[in-house]
């Protein structure tokens, strides 16, 4: 077994000056990706008492934060005031002054290609504009999750060419992003953050810079073993809720109600962690990092099967709760095409705005296909996008609404949406999030996972 350690250098006047900079709250930070993991990011570290600058290369995020305008849920239009009022934290779409900065966060999408495979050219963008500016004296951290080797192998290479040393003249590390939008117990600040540098030097930079605004820095032995452990939660995630979907099935199968045998098994105080079904993944990472892994095992000839079949059944989920969509309305004497649908809740979670890989989009679309009238309410997605280019808006969830459709389709939790009032006036729900347990079904059917 080879485990990959990080290459020693020792500790020099240039990481001594940094390192105290940051403890001075005089260094300056840029973060470069002013999304849901940027913006964020971005505000912890100004009220840090940082002075931070974020870039983005949408114009429009930049004037939405020049106007004190948020569009991230976590982060109120309050919140990001306060810190422009301050002047700890301006925006811009330009890296001309990256040069000024003493520390740069890259926090850009890597997203997967239609093959699955790594699409890593939003980091290799970012790194790009860093290396034209980079000086002695600046710590890099990359945050967006990748395959292991990215930061040394791909970000490193470019750096080199500046000719500086890394652990000498400049720091190199990578500290995956943990973020989980609309998670009332752990934000930014108490989730403990993973860092690894390209070496021990590059380490300590980088968890001074972090252990100035976070509560817990768990060190790791090289930038490999970091963007592993990154992957291996996510995978984790993503295999756990690919058995629990197909524990779904096996309980329709048999007739059991598959919510109270989870529940059930969870009364073992050990050994056992709770995972539910639903219409399938959503979100940036869990469904897109374990593609990240198994694509990288590929080019060392491994296949990652756990990760694979995880996937397929995950995947197919949009398709069981059409299927269930189906049988409701057949039961009913009606089929699918001509039938009015109405869903309720685009995003990929309950109580947030995401629509990113929402496994709704994906049970719009094939009902639409099979010719079905489909109209969605989400109180917190005003509108969404289609494949095909077309924008559909949300509908107002009132009374004749409910009424008027032959199948309610409930893909997202919302605790706004009164579910009582929808179980009394709806036809016929099928439940694919366990929204409606415990309220009395009345004369209406219910179909659940």
């Amino acid at each position: 077994m080879r485990r990959k350690q990080t290459r020693s250098v020792s500790s020099g006047p240039t990481a001594t000056a940094l390192l105290k900079a940051i403890a001075d709250r005089t260094a300056s930070v840029a973060v470069i990706g002013q999304g849901y993991v940027g913006l964020p990011l971005a505000m912890a570290i100004s009220e840090a008492g940082f002075s931070v600058r974020g870039y983005d290369v949408d114009t429009k995020k930049v004037a939405a934060l020049d106007a004190g305008s948020s569009y991230i849920d976590d982060i109120s239009d309050d919140e990001l005031q306060k810190h422009r009022d301050s002047g700890k934290f301006t925006a811009t779409a330009s890296f001309d002054d990256l040069a000024e900065r003493d520390v740069i966060s890259i926090c850009v999408p890597t997203p997967l290609s239609k093959t699955h495979d790594p699409d890593v050219s939003y980091i290799l963008a970012a790194a790009g504009e860093v290396v034209k500016r980079l000086r002695k004296g600046q710590l890099i951290i990359l945050e967006s999750t990748t395959y292991p080797g990215t930061t040394e192998e791909l970000v490193l290479p470019l750096f080199e060419e500046s000719g500086l040393t890394v652990g000498e003249d400049y720091f190199l590390c990578f500290s995956p992003e943990r973020v989980d939008p609309g998670n009332p117990k752990f934000d930014i600040r108490n989730t403990p953050r993973l860092v690894g540098g390209i070496t021990d030097v590059c380490t300590e930079c980088g968890a001074g810079m972090y252990g100035a605004f976070l509560e817990t820095i768990v060190r790791m032995s090289s930038t490999q073993a970091a963007e592993m452990a990154k992957l291996l939660e996510n995978t984790f995630r993503a295999v756990n809720i690919g058995l629990v979907n197909e524990v779904a099935m096996m309980c329709r199968r048999l007739g059991l109600d598959t919510w109270e045998v989870i529940d059930a098994a969870a009364t073992k105080p050990f050994g056992f962690m709770k995972f539910y079904p639903g219409p399938g993944l959503g979100g940036h990472c869990i469904p897109v990092d374990p593609h990240y892994l198994s694509w990288v095992l590929k080019q060392l000839n491994y296949n990652a099967r756990f990760i694979e079949l995880a996937a397929e059944i995950n995947t197919s989920m949009p398709q069981y709760v059409v299927d269930l969509v189906v049988e409701a309305l057949n039961e009913a004497k009606r089929a699918v095409n001509g039938s009015r649908v109405l869903v309720l809740g685009t995003a990929y979670k309950a109580n947030v705005a995401d629509v990113r890989e929402s496994p709704a989009l994906d049970v719009i679309e094939l009902l639409l296909q099979k010719g079905a009238e489909v109209v969605y309410h989400d109180p917190h997605v005003p509108s969404i996008r289609l494949a095909s280019g077309d924008v559909i808006a949300s509908v107002p969830l009132s009374d004749e609404r409910l009424e008027m459709s032959d199948c309610v389709v409930i893909t997202a939790d919302h605790k706004v949406i009164d579910w009582e009032r929808v179980v009394r006036l709806s036809s016929r729900i099928v439940d694919s999030r366990n929204a409606t347990a415990g309220i009395p079904m009345g004369d209406t059917p219910i179909y659940t996972l």
